[in-house]
């Protein structure tokens, strides 16, 4: 055999054998490489460790400790997962089983319904099929030779996947008597997973599709090292804790109703922070020199023709006829702020112009997707539409970066950024994608800020701008955007009028900073674990007089407090005192204000701060003062 060059990730290159495998490379690179590496990079393709690479590819060694690494463990952890499930069950038919976000999942369609008692004689065959340690081996076959067998094998899941394909090859991977079609990579064997857990069962319509079979989903996770897993599973259990559908209905903020599903009903006390999250928005914007405008939920067909929803993103749309003619429930506002800025002409002077909305919209979301508040099919979204001249690009987007670095930090929120680019089903000029691309990331560069290239992520009409938001938990979401759009000024032919008296086309820039309000109010539930700052919290104080002797200073303290903007509660049922202090923690409230005989004659309070195990006495003038200052500032903990 001959010799080929191998160039490695830092430039140096190396000579093999040919037919070495990226594992031998690996090996040779060093032990430590080879025990830690699961698969790897060829000429920028993920690949097997079994790949054998050609003279003058580029070669990088893909490990367990990287998010891509991470990646094939899940999705060989899916497969031995579906290959325990056969085992087990008769007549299984497989759908599929990716690697996800913190773990993996496979579809299955048996008669069984599985119960957490099967999930862990799952877990159980599962680690014998580990104990086998089954080399995984990738088998190419012709497209209809792979149709056959999978019909052949009664997988009619797997054979009209295979129908979609437009390759005339098929790639399956076996491990002992289980074959599944997949594109890999994957482990070498089954003996490599080392970590793993299975979760719950869920239901999911194939292909997500209502109109389909509802199939049994299994949740799982795996992880390289046993200690990530055990990590894991501890923020799973605080999470559990933290889900903001059970604070919701424990602390009477929010339901959710059959009758309207995916449209989530806000109770007195959620409204008092959905109101407190306005007034925060509101005086952010007005000081960044927005304009707060308000457009129709209802626009007609045409509209969403010229804006391009109608063709790109009609399968998420509500519609509706009025007077024989369509119409569409928006699910974005910035058709709306484009008419009003059409609405009169401009003068470069003018320029920019910020319009902000809280606008409802409206977006079908499949069923299965639902959360709580996370995912709804109506929601209020924070919108701005900049329309800027050219030159005011860098500038406009700088601006915008840094409100959204002082709002989320006002909710303690750190985040990370990433540029997304242009997608398939864009809209525009590859011109003018590129001019708004390389415009996002010279404004980044600018501010100093890492970010991560998201390859195709971008809206349909523009690239864009993604903040992702860390809770206490290290848990990230997607919440702000900065979207920077030559493609809808064009498409409704808005224009100003320059220095020179000609017409000029004007840049828009969609942004958001909640997001979506109600998501972000999920977020801040689950954050906070409802335990919200002052400011935030629907109750701010209850004050309970020791007796009914006390009751008519209590209530004046309550008053008094009442007076200056705070939220008081007086508790003055006729319940012990523990109790009621008890019932105060359960709401989470942040003061609890007792009052007796010292307090009546000194003209104080005692001071039960959550949280804290010992109260404190001070003058009722002292507790106002420090209350008022902690929600004038918005402090985060008292």
């Amino acid at each position: 055999m001959g010799q080929i060059r191998i160039l490695l990730k830092d430039g140096s290159s190396r000579n093999y054998e040919q037919g070495v495998t990226l594992e031998q490379i690996a090996l040779d690179i060093s032990p430590r490489l080879r025990k830690a590496a699961v698969a790897g990079l060829v000429d920028g393709m993920m690949v097997d460790l079994t790949y054998r690479p050609q003279d003058g590819s580029v070669v990088e060694i893909v490990t367990e400790d990287s998010e891509e690494g991470l990646s094939v463990i899940r999705h060989t952890a899916a497969h031995i997962m579906a290959q325990a499930v056969m085992r087990l069950f008769d007549g299984v038919k497989l759908g599929i089983g990716p690697s996800i976000e913190d773990g993996f999942y496979y579809d299955f369609d048996l008669d069984h319904r599985l119960s957490p008692e099967d999930l862990e004689r799952i877990e159980e065959e599962m680690r014998k099929i580990i104990a086998e340690d089954l080399p995984i081996v990738r088998v190419e076959l012709p497209r209809e030779e792979a149709l056959r067998k999978v019909l052949d094998a009664g997988q009619s899941y797997k054979a009209e996947l295979i129908e979609e394909f437009e390759d005339d090859t098929v790639s399956f991977y076996s491990q002992g008597e289980f074959v599944d079609l997949c594109k890999g990579p994957h482990l070498v064997s089954t003996g490599r997973l080392k970590a793993f857990k299975l979760l719950n069962v869920a239901g999911a319509y194939w292909r997500g599709d209502e109109r389909n079979k509802m199939l049994q989903r299994v949740y799982a996770t795996a992880f390289a090292k046993q200690s990530d897993l055990q990590a894991h599973l501890t923020r799973l259990e605080e999470a559990k804790k933290r889900d903001h559908r059970r604070l919701g209905r424990d602390l009477d903020l929010f339901s959710l109703h059959e009758e309207g599903p995916g449209f989530p009903f806000l109770h007195p006390k959620g409204m008092v922070i959905w109101n407190e999250l306005l007034t925060y928005w509101h005086e952010v914007h007005a000081r960044a020199g927005y304009s707060e405008i308000r457009t129709p939920i209802i626009l007609n067909r045409g509209l969403w023709e010229n804006s391009g929803h109608w063709d790109k993103y009609r399968e998420n749309m509500y519609f509706t006829e009025i007077d024989g003619q369509d119409y569409a429930v928006k699910p974005m506002n910035c058709p709306g702020a484009i008419l009003i800025y059409r609405n009169s002409l401009h003068s470069y002077r003018e320029l920019p112009i910020r319009y902000a909305e809280l606008g409802l919209v409206h977006r079908h979301e499949k069923s299965g997707t639902l959360h709580g508040l996370m995912r709804v099919r109506a929601f209020t979204q924070d919108d701005a539409h900049i329309f800027a001249r050219p030159d005011q690009i860098q500038d406009e987007i700088l601006g915008v970066i840094n409100l959204i670095d002082d709002f989320y930090r006002t909710f303690g929120f750190s985040y990370h950024v990433e540029l997304s680019t242009k997608p398939e089903n864009a809209i525009g000029s590859d011109e003018i994608w590129e001019l708004a691309t390389e415009s996002l990331r010279a404004a980044l560069d600018a501010r100093g800020i890492d970010y991560k290239v998201n390859e195709g992520d971008g809206a349909f009409y523009g690239p864009k701008i993604d903040f992702h938001l860390t809770d206490c938990l290290g848990r990230t979401w997607q919440c702000g955007t900065i979207q920077l759009d030559f493609v809808m000024p064009e498409r409704f032919d808005l224009s100003y009028v320059g220095d020179d008296g000609d017409k000029h086309r004007p840049v828009m820039i969609h942004r958001v900073v909640f997001g979506a309000l109600e998501r972000f109010m999920g977020m801040l539930i689950e954050h906070f674990a409802g335990a919200f700052p002052v400011w935030l919290s629907p109750v701010q104080t209850v004050v309970m007089p020791v007796s009914e002797a006390h009751v008519d200073y209590a209530g004046s303290v309550a008053e008094q407090l009442r007076d200056i903007g705070v939220r008081c509660e007086l508790d003055d049922r006729n319940e012990k005192l523990g109790y009621r202090i008890r019932e105060a923690r359960l709401q989470k409230v942040p003061y609890m204000l007792v009052v007796g005989d010292s307090e009546v004659s000194s003209q104080s309070v005692s001071v039960r701060a959550r949280g804290q195990a010992n109260a404190e006495t001070v003058s009722l003038d002292s507790f106002i003062e420090r209350i008022k200052r902690e929600i004038s500032e918005r402090k985060l903990t008292p």
